[in-house]
Order: structure tokens, then C-alpha cells, then sequence
């Protein structure tokens, strides 16, 4: 018999090798079909775990909705409406840093969830972590181009943190999606004053104005451009009629000191400037401004200085120097009362 006969199995041991492979076969099969019964399980009861968080959410029961949702991503690590709801909830709770994390897994499993990256630049704006903001707020604005408030948030994050080209392009993506929204206007204005672009400042905040008027935020900031533009006479106009409007109001009292010392108006300088010192005793910058008002008042024509009025500036800046001593330009407010101390022999 030749060697090929030699290899051919004889019946009933063919018969033993196919039922081998047909309970291996078995074996594996059965397992796969277990790890994936276990699966899908284990991802039924993360989503029965994340429907009783909306409930009980519902329910204002916050802490036991975090339990389940902790529960629900430990079961399915890439749940990512687990971890959005888990973001919503820890920023309603306060807790930012925990609401963070969870928005950045989530938009780690959705990269296209519009709501996630949103929320996400909020809580980080929330934190004043401006850079990270813009990052989530700017892929928002990827996700959805026509989407007003995530170019407004944009806008406002690049400006807080300086970058105000970037800032310029997103308000004014947010202008063409919406031109007669007020906060727009006022923000562009922001953003060119901050470019010493103060003419189009103006007409950002004249437009802001006509869309939202007698907004006292509003008119202050236009009167400030103004007084970059040497427009004095209007500039005290309307901070006139912010004070009308809020007659508590520090800052315009205070631009109105500076106003009204530009107009070498000096009686209505000090009355301005001691009225927002008496509505904030801290304010610094007005007792910078009005030590030099006392200055200029106690100076005769003929350069003797009032003694009185001299002593009352030097208190001013001393006391201004007290509550902010890194105030920009502080040398020269030291340099000043080093002058106006020195006795005359």
C-alpha cells in the first residue's frame, strides 16, 4: 500500500476531528455571543441609569443624578449624553471644574455636538479662563456659521484676553448675522476703542445707542471716546445725562471730573470728581484727578500757590497712592508730592 493510502483517516476518526471543530466552533461562538449579550447589558443599564438622572434632575435631586450618571460612564466609558448631562448638572451646582471635565469627554465622544462646546466655553468663561473659552466657543461657531451668540461669546473671549483681531472678525461675523442687535454695536465699539480706532468706535456705540437708548453703559463708554477725540463739550454732554439717569453713577462723575478739567472748568472738576469719591472712597484714579484740580484751582496768575489747596492735593495723591501703590504712572504722582511737600525757605 502506498504512503498516500497510509495518510487516509478511517471513518470514524474523520467523524471525531469534525465534531472537535464543531465544539470549538460551538465553544467560541457561545463566548463571543456572551461578551456581547454582557455589553450590550452593561450599555442597557448605562442608559437606564442616565434616564432615572433625568428624573431625578427633575426632581431638583442633583446629587443622587450625579451618582447615577457616574455610574451610567463607568458602564460605557464613550457615553457621550451621559457626560453632557453630567456637565449641566455640575455647572448648575457650581462645581465648574468638575462641569468642565465632563463637556470636554463629552465633546470627546460627539465632536460634532454644537451644545457641548458651547456649554463648554461657557463654564470656561464662567472660570475666566478666556483662552480655553474661545477655543470651545470657536468650534462651536464651526459646527453652526450662523449661530449669533457663539460669535458674540467668541468676540467677547478674544477681547478679554487681548486678541482683538480676532475678536474684530467674530463681532463682526455676529453683525452680519443680526446688524440691529445692541450688545453687538456696543462690543465692536469696545473692540476699536481698544485699537485707538475711536472713530469707528463712535459710530459703533451712536448705533448701539439707536438700538437700545438711554443704556447708561452705553453712553459712557461713547462719551469716553469722545474725550480720546478731543470732543469735550459732547463728552460732558452725555455724561450728563448718565448722571441724570443714575445719579450714583461713579465712573461718569469721574469722567466728568476729567471732562470738566479739560474745559478748564476746575470749580465743576472738583464738585465732579468729590461726588465719585464720595460714592466710592476707593477710587484712586479720581483722587489722582482731583489733587490736580486743587492744583489748578490754588494757582494764581502770577504762579504763587494757595498753601491750603496745595496741601489738599498732596492728601489727595497720598491717598490714592495708599489704595493702589502699582498704579500706572504712580512715579509720577510720587514725583508730585515730592514737589508740592517741599517747603519754600
Amino acid at each position: 500500500m502506498s504512503d498516500g493510502a497510509n495518510n487516509v483517516k478511517p471513518k470514524g476518526q474523520r467523524q471525531e476531528v469534525k465534531a472537535n471543530y464543531f465544539s470549538l466552533f460551538t465553544f467560541w461562538f457561545l463566548l463571543f455571543a456572551l461578551l456581547l449579550s454582557a455589553g450590550c447589558n452593561q450599555k442597557q443599564q448605562a442608559v437606564d441609569l442616565y434616564v432615572d438622572a433625568i428624573m431625578l434632575r427633575e426632581l431638583d435631586e442633583n446629587e443622587m443624578a450625579v451618582k447615577r450618571l457616574n455610574s451610567a460612564v463607568k458602564l460605557d466609558k464613550r457615553f457621550s449624553l451621559a457626560y453632557s448631562l453630567l456637565g449641566e448638572v455640575y455647572q448648575e451646582m457650581k462645581q465648574y471644574e468638575k462641569s468642565a471635565a465632563s463637556y470636554e469627554k463629552a465633546t470627546q465622544f460627539n465632536p460634532l455636538s454644537f451644545n457641548d462646546f458651547f456649554s463648554l466655553g461657557r463654564v470656561y468663561e464662567i472660570m475666566k479662563r478666556f483662552v480655553q473659552a474661545v477655543r470651545a466657543y470657536a468650534r462651536a461657531c464651526e459646527i453652526k456659521p450662523n449661530h449669533l451668540q457663539a460669535h458674540i461669546s467668541t468676540a467677547k473671549c478674544y477681547y478679554q484676553i487681548s486678541d482683538y483681531n480676532r475678536a474684530l472678525i467674530y463681532g463682526k461675523r455676529a453683525e452680519q448675522i443680526d446688524p440691529n442687535v445692541s450688545e453687538i454695536q456696543n462690543l465692536l465699539g469696545d473692540i476699536y476703542g481698544s485699537q485707538e480706532d475711536y472713530e469707528q468706535a463712535i459710530r459703533s456705540y451712536k448705533r448701539s445707542l439707536e438700538l437700545d437708548s438711554n443704556n447708561p453703559t452705553i453712553m459712557t463708554s461713547l462719551a469716553v471716546a469722545y474725550l480720546k477725540t478731543n470732543r469735550n463739550e459732547p463728552a460732558r454732554e452725555v455724561l450728563e445725562s448718565v448722571i441724570q439717569i443714575q445719579p450714583d453713577n461713579n465712573i461718569a462723575y469721574k469722567h466728568l471730573g476729567y471732562c470738566c478739567l479739560l474745559l478748564k472748568d476746575i470749580d465743576k472738576s472738583i464738585e465732579n470728581y468729590s461726588k465719585a469719591i464720595q460714592i466710592n472712597e476707593n477710587d484712586w484714579d479720581s483722587l489722582r484727578g482731583l489733587g490736580v484740580a486743587y492744583i489748578l484751582k490754588g494757582t494764581a496768575e502770577d504762579g504763587t500757590l494757595d498753601e491750603t489747596l496745595k496741601a489738599k492735593a498732596v492728601q489727595q495723591w497720598r491717598r490714592s497712592l495708599d489704595i493702589k501703590p502699582d498704579q500706572p504712572n504712580s512715579e509720577r504722582v510720587f514725583r508730585l508730592i515730592r514737589k508740592y511737600s517741599e517747603k519754600k525757605e
